[in-house]
């Protein structure tokens, strides 16, 4: 019989420690869990914003020609007053403007006269195929100059243009 009390105790006591394990692992099992979720709040919360790519206007990417800053200025020819309409989707726009082409020779002047219907025709062309935004803007209107000395120098075959000089300018 006390063989049995002992055996019973025994298993009591197995029984308490096994349990007490039990707990343990569960106790430990919730710290984990409780852990995590925390941690997962935590990084939720604590992480920076996304930053957003800002659209790169294809524009910028065109070469202008730099005007060099020499001593000698070239001959220079005016190209008088021009109105165009211009490419817009809401509202009707223009732009009223002239400027002067500055020549790398002399010789050049004489042919540029000659050639200003085919100039001027280049000039509306190319600013009518321009749109209200492109226009509003230095660097549309840089890329507008470079278009233009590089169409104008096609025309011409004693010389080049150095450089366009925009002496009255309005988009409307």
């Amino acid at each position: 019989m006390a063989d049995d009390k002992k055996k019973k105790n025994d298993t009591d006591e197995s029984t308490e420690e096994g349990g007490g394990k039990k707990k343990l692992i569960i106790i430990i099992a919730a710290a984990v869990v409780l852990l995590l979720i925390i941690g997962g709040a935590a990084f939720f919360f604590l992480k920076p914003d996304p930053v957003e790519e800002e659209e790169v206007d294809p524009g910028l990417d065109v070469p202008v020609p730099v005007i060099n800053q020499s001593s000698e200025i070239g001959p220079m020819v005016e190209i008088t007053e021009f109105i165009v309409n211009i490419i817009s989707e809401d509202e009707r726009h223009y732009v009223k403007g002239s400027f002067t082409i500055e020549l790398n020779k002399e010789e050049v002047r004489e042919e540029a006269n000659k050639r200003m219907p085919q100039i001027r025709d280049a000039v509306l062309l190319l600013v009518g195929n321009k749109t209200y935004e492109e226009l509003h803007d230095l660097q549309g209107k840089k890329q507008l100059k470079a278009e233009l000395v590089s169409k104008i120098n096609s025309f011409l075959q004693n010389g080049k243009v150095k450089a366009i000089y925009f002496t009255d300018f309005v988009v409307q």
